[in-house]
């Protein structure tokens, strides 16, 4: 199969980067249908795409993009609750919680609805390809298409070959990517893929140097951003992407390879608990609301 702007897309998951795979796609010529579990959430995400920090309003307004590219962009995105809808997508992107069982009994369910001949692509940070892929009958059509935070942004796509993945499939996975203006790189199956190992390895040690009393949290972020140039800090960014994520990668890295230096330190579980989920719905904060400290953004790139 080869990228053509003729595939019919789904997207599964309508929250932050559900929203953003779909507005990416519809925008770069895409026909796509978001799938949630129910409207009210569908209709959130359609208000982000909208109206968001990243929407189409703020693109208009500021001169990136022509009102009628933003309308183009809407037309071809449509809404849907009914799984079966999907039955004749080329493609599927999931992008839902990020939990294996969760994730395993979706592909499980869409593999007797969705045609044979479709790509499974899952946008989890970590969780491994061939795991994912056994719940499915499809393992030669079944890859790691893994977005950034925010997809309408974010140039890079971890494209992750999974054992039985058919080169047809890679080629087309990173035609698509390329299409949607985003630059492709592949990489092997196995826990974390690149980014989210190394992340992962970044963020636990920042926090244990946090918890050991080498440096406080802002100063860990400021040196982090005038060191080594990065736009964030572990702390900022961990609040970014959210602590009960964070968690739940750490717990998974760990549980798959036995390395302590994966393990999550007792700090972030204690903040998990208490309610402190990083910047997020229904969260009392992050790493600098749970410490009563002011983020520093004067070296912020």
């Amino acid at each position: 199969m080869k990228e053509s702007k003729n595939m019919k897309i789904g997207v599964i998951g309508s929250g932050i980067m559900g929203h953003g795979i779909a507005q990416t796609l519809a925008r770069y010529g895409y026909t796509v249908i978001m799938n949630d579990i129910s409207m009210e959430f569908l209709q959130n995400g359609m208000q982000m795409i909208k109206t968001g920090r990243f929407g189409l309003e703020r693109a208009v307004s500021s001169g990136k993009m022509k009102q009628e590219e933003a309308d183009h962009t809407l037309s071809r995105i449509s809404l849907t609750v009914n799984q079966e809808d999907l039955k004749d997508c080329d493609l599927i992107i999931e992008a839902i919680t990020e939990d294996e069982k969760v994730k395993g009994a979706l592909f499980k369910k869409l593999d007797g609805i969705v045609k044979k001949t479709a790509i499974f692509a899952s946008n989890t940070s970590g969780i491994m390809i061939s795991s994912l892929s056994s719940y499915t009958t499809r393992g030669k059509n079944f890859i790691g298409m893994h977005w950034f935070n925010p997809p309408q942004v974010m140039k890079l796509v971890e494209v992750v070959r999974g054992p039985e993945t058919d080169e047809g499939v890679i080629n087309t996975i990173v035609g698509i990517s390329e299409s949607a203006g985003k630059v492709p790189i592949i990489v092997n199956d196995g826990p974390g893929f690149f980014t989210t190992r190394f992340l992962n390895s970044w963020l636990m040690e920042s926090y244990r140097m946090f918890e050991t009393g080498v440096a406080g949290i802002s100063e860990i972020d400021r040196m982090s951003k005038l060191a080594f140039g990065f736009p964030m800090g572990p702390f900022e960014l961990s609040d970014f992407i959210g602590l009960d994520t964070m968690l739940h990668v750490a717990e998974y890295m760990y549980d798959e390879t036995k390395r302590s230096d994966y393990a999550p330190p007792t700090l972030l579980k204690k903040l998990v608990l208490s309610g402190y989920l990083g910047n997020k719905k229904g969260s009392k904060g992050g790493w600098y609301q749970y410490y009563g400290i002011k983020l520093d953004q004067s070296d912020r790139k």
